[in-house]
């Protein structure tokens, strides 16, 4: 291994906050990262962490280092994203991170036929929720829904977020048909809620135009909306959720939706996010098949609902 090498392992190690994270992610034992850290400080004669049995400081020249090696890996990118564009056939790896729902319904018919098309590249698809650091973990591509508070990466508004409220015809035949806001803040509701997410309340426009919250009567949480779908079909609860999570339930009329005249105000849009300007070839075919795929006007899942253009206006 040489120095580069042990110089963006360093990085690694730092950003990921342990030894043990680092090497994880890298899939290889934590003294394998601990011995090329110490061959690194005897290459350049000086110590860069401060050691202890369950942590680690930077010193004043690790500090340093870590900042050089920023500006190495961002170097590295660089050269590697130049070479891929010289291809003429896209190759690599492709390395993308969504929310699992929005993977398997929307990404993966994508990813099936991008492969066909291009079988030369490799595809690493992450399935998770939380907010990560992209380029610490060397993604090409992350979907996510709303805008992404780190101003460095670059965000593409790939559709709009449209909300609908559901109830099963069971949930319907015990409490009743609400005929407002105020009798469906009373019905029990099954709610979105996650480490860094709660939703408590519906969000509409009233009579006058106005941004209004009504709370609502949370009796199941999770933080899965397909799980959210499923109480809901249960008789037990409503829900109210972002229209790509609906399959074919309303079609089928296994749900129905609720209040479909309250104004509900969209959710945030669902994104694109990148690190870099410069997308590599497979990385920008990629990304406009999937924005050929969603559609970009109406997105493909509100075909899903029937009349939903009429449903929950503005």
């Amino acid at each position: 291994m040489d120095t580069t090498s042990r110089l963006l392992m360093l990085l690694d190690v730092v950003e990921h906050g342990s030894f043990a994270s680092a090497a994880a992610s890298r899939n290889i034992d934590r003294s394998v990262i601990s011995k090329q850290i110490s061959r690194l400080e005897d290459e350049l004669g000086v110590r860069l962490l401060n050691r202890t049995t369950r942590s680690f400081s930077l010193t004043a020249a690790g500090a340093e280092m870590i900042k050089k090696s920023r500006e190495l890996r961002e170097l590295l990118g660089q050269t590697i994203r130049l070479a891929d564009n010289y291809h003429q056939e896209p190759r690599g790896v492709l390395k993308i991170t969504s929310p699992t729902i929005i993977a398997k319904r929307y990404l993966q018919p994508v990813i099936n036929d991008f492969q066909k098309r291009f079988p030369q590249v490799e595809v690493e698809l992450r399935l998770d929720d939380r907010v990560m650091d992209i380029v610490a973990e060397g993604f090409d591509l992350a979907f996510r829904i709303g805008e992404p508070k780190d101003s460095t990466l670059i965000a593409r508004k790939l559709a709009r977020n449209r909300m609908i409220i559901l109830a099963s015809p069971e949930f319907i035949d015990t409490y009743g048909m609400p005929k407002d806001i105020d009798e469906l803040a009373q019905l029990p509701v099954a709610n979105y809620t996650s480490t860094s997410l709660r939703v408590t309340t519906i969000n509409y426009l009233d009579e006058n135009g106005d941004r209004t919250e009504k709370t609502m009567k949370s009796v199941y949480r999770a933080n899965d909306g397909e799980v959210l779908l499923l109480k809901a079909l249960s008789g037990t609860a409503f829900v109210v959720v972002p229209a790509f999570i609906v399959g074919s339930e309303v079609a089928d009329g296994r749900l129905v939706p609720l209040l479909a005249d309250l104004k509900l105000l969209d959710y945030s849009a669902m994104y694109a996010i990148y690190p870099h300007r410069d997308l590599p070839v497979r990385t920008r075919l990629f990304f406009d098949a999937v924005r050929e795929y969603i559609g970009k006007d109406v997105p493909i899942w509100e075909n899903n609902i029937p009349n939903f253009e009429r449903l929950y206006q503005q």
